[in-house]
């Protein structure tokens, strides 16, 4: 009958709208990931998705028709599409791990951005490097301690042994405290320097005593930081003068306004030091360090002073190594 439409016909009418739409869904679709895609026929680029766009700076409608070279603007990617496979690149730097599939003429560049998860990497590298700088003394000592304890000894000095022991134990449990210090948020507040000394001092009197060392504080100041923070590194600091300078001297910690800064400068009477800058790589260990250590000490400490914005080195001060560090100041006490 005139003006019927069967059911082929209307079947085909219905089906002409169908595909664009199911275009436009894998176009929304594909703008929607956070990788940067890109699609390719014969060697030229079909589609670049929304990531694809901010990453190379080309849009859709320039990138459509044209060589993979002239999107992507560089030889290794358009290598990696043409034999397929995975690689890294450093661009910026960012890390971008970039996959290329192929299928018959139609081939694929998926490139997603991993600096965030090669940072967390690294921080879980560093983190097990720091509990092995840390915990290899206090655990060192117990073993000698409980070696020692086997043996048929007079009690004073089986009780003597035993001390020892209980103040690695000691060590050990402040360390634990420590060390998740560098894996909680920062809690930066306004504190009177004197404070963080006072516990520092508290937590070196059994090292301070067995050294015949004593510690001299400087003058005091509000500063800006996180108390753990602040406090893991002058325990570093402080433990690193009594370790390296010569037994019975004072260790003194000076403070310094500098502007809008803090400077504390940590003083021992050890030897000269040579190559300042080497001590505060990781792994790196000073020409008179003795004993077992991984070099993590100043790197840690460095680490966390840079997380505030300040800066740490070593210099020499007439007769003195002087280990400093700045921190935020805030003018004026009370």
């Amino acid at each position: 009958m005139p003006g019927r439409v069967t059911r082929p016909e209307r079947d085909r009418a219905g089906a002409q709208p169908d595909r664009p739409a199911a275009d436009a869904t894998a176009d929304a679709w594909m703008d929607t990931l956070p990788q940067a895609v890109l699609l390719t026929e014969g060697g030229l680029v079909t589609r670049v998705n929304a990531a694809a766009t901010r990453l190379w700076g080309v849009t859709q409608e320039r990138a459509a028709g044209r060589p993979v070279l002239e999107v992507v603007r560089r030889h290794t990617l358009e290598t990696l599409m043409e034999r397929g496979g995975e690689l890294e690149l450093e661009v910026g730097g960012r890390t971008l791990r970039c996959t290329a599939t192929h299928h018959g003429v139609n081939a694929s560049l998926i490139v997603e951005d991993v600096t965030e998860h090669r940072r967390r990497e690294a921080e879980l590298r560093e983190a097990t490097a720091v509990l092995s700088h840390e915990f290899r003394t206090p655990v060192a000592a117990l073993r000698g301690v409980l070696e020692a304890l086997e043996y048929d000894m007079p009690a004073d000095l089986a009780q003597n042994f035993v001390r020892q022991g209980l103040q690695e134990t000691e060590r050990l449990a402040r360390l634990v405290e420590d060390l998740a210090v560098g894996f909680r948020p920062t809690r930066a507040r306004t504190l009177p320097i004197s404070e963080t000394f006072a516990r520092a001092e508290r937590l070196l009197t059994p090292e301070l005593t067995a050294r015949g060392s004593t510690l001299r504080f400087g003058q005091d100041h509000l500063v800006r930081a996180d108390p753990d923070k602040l406090l893991q590194v002058l325990l570093n600091l402080i433990e690193n003068a009594l370790k390296y300078g010569p037994a019975g001297q004072p260790v003194e910690v000076r403070t310094t306004e500098r502007g809008t800064w803090v400077e504390v400068a940590v003083l021992d009477h050890g030897a000269p030091l040579h190559d300042t800058e080497s001590l505060f790589r990781a792994h790196t260990r000073g020409q008179a360090a003795t004993g077992q250590g991984s070099g993590m000490g100043l790197y840690i400490v460095r680490s966390i002073v840079h997380g505030w914005g300040g800066q740490a080195w070593a210099e020499r001060q007439g007769d003195v190594n002087a280990f400093c560090f700045t921190l935020p100041g805030v003018s004026g006490l009370g």
